[in-house]
């Protein structure tokens, strides 16, 4: 892995990016920034009337992401958010907007896991039915990516401890402050 100062939680819809990220981040006293939240509107009500969004409703979503998890990094020397970062070229282009290096933590689980959890919850503009369209395009990272892959039936703060344990750097790095 490459050190990071910017993590990001990813995976398909409801594999437990936000709760989890908002654990890693209280480990970290780090700032948290929930990708949903850069969702302009017009992704929102699409993805609301059960449409996939396409990669060009997503490049200014991410970009703004990636640029305001740098931003809050470098006020605090970490940030971490939660985002789907579907596709590998996502990734990158996350990596590329943020101009500097990111860790992706993947939460990786199966189909009929995460479609339990997505019939449990109530979200503002995710229903269920986009869940398959989350899978399909689900490019799982690979090998030479910069990723921590987690698996999403752990506990939330298993899941953190896992994470926080692969990045001492940032742990010091706070102690410092």
């Amino acid at each position: 892995m490459t050190p990071a100062r910017i993590l990001i939680v990813m995976g398909v819809a409801s594999s437990g990016k936000t709760s989890s990220g908002q654990a890693i981040a209280r480990r970290l006293h780090a700032p948290f920034l929930d990708g949903d939240d850069f969702h302009p509107p017009a992704n929102k009500e699409k993805m609301r009337a059960g449409t996939p969004l396409t990669d060009d409703d997503r490049w200014p979503w991410l970009s703004a992401l990636a640029k305001a998890l740098h931003v809050a990094a470098e006020g605090k020397g970490v940030a971490v958010g939660a985002c789907s970062a579907l596709k590998r070229a996502y990734r990158d282009y996350i990596t590329e907007e943020a101009g500097e290096p990111i860790l992706f933590v993947f939460l990786e689980g199966s189909k009929e896991l995460i479609a339990s959890r997505i019939a449990a919850r109530q979200h503002e503009f995710m229903p269920a039915s986009l869940l398959d369209s989350q899978f399909a395009t689900l490019e799982v990272p690979g090998a030479d990516e910069n990723v921590l892959t987690v698996p999403v039936a752990l506990p939330v703060e298993a899941i953190a401890e896992r994470v926080v344990k692969a990045v001492p750097h940032l742990k010091s790095f706070r102690r410092k402050q």
